[in-house]
């Protein structure tokens, strides 16, 4: 479930960085673009992640 969060939450950040690159006050365009490539790459593996059900969390028995 804490896995699902986590990638619940970096598809938001990557929505909100969207925003933030298409707003008309975005400073550093080329650096935001890089910075979204680089959340679009991170957002893609933790719901890859997910849908696979790896977790890298030990188990508790």
């Amino acid at each position: 479930m804490r896995l699902m969060n986590r990638a619940v939450v970096s598809i938001i950040v990557l929505a909100l960085l969207i925003l933030t690159i298409f707003s008309p006050f975005a400073a550093l365009g080329t650096l935001m673009l890089v910075l979204l490539a680089a959340a679009f790459v991170s957002a893609f593996w933790n719901v890859v992640q997910a849908a696979a059900g790896n977790s890298k969390q030990p188990s508790k028995n």
